[in-house]
């Protein structure tokens, strides 16, 4: 599956434009680089967002077959292994 449509699927990202913008600008590594949106994703993948207001470090448990995912079963695609938010500056 496509980075970015996986980011849209695991509802890390709410629109898969937005997350062909992050990746095209910079804001998501997978594996420690820069990726592009249609690079395809494998089980045991490192995706790294970081964003102006939080930076998330995910691993890749399983690539689902479907364009969905439900809610309660997130826990079985994904695992966050590091969350932060950023302090936002005005």
């Amino acid at each position: 599956m496509r980075l970015d449509k996986f980011l849209k699927t695991a509802q890390l990202i709410k629109r898969r434009t937005v997350a062909n913008e992050a990746a095209d600008e910079g804001f998501i590594k997978v594996n420690g680089r820069d990726s592009k949106p249609a690079l395809q994703l494998k089980s045991g993948d490192i995706i790294e967002i970081d964003m102006w207001n939080y930076y998330k470090k995910i691993e890749v448990i399983m690539v689902p077959e479907k364009n969905t995912i439900p809610k309660k079963d997130i826990d079985k695609y994904i695992r966050v292994l590091e969350y932060k938010a950023k302090d936002i500056e005005f």
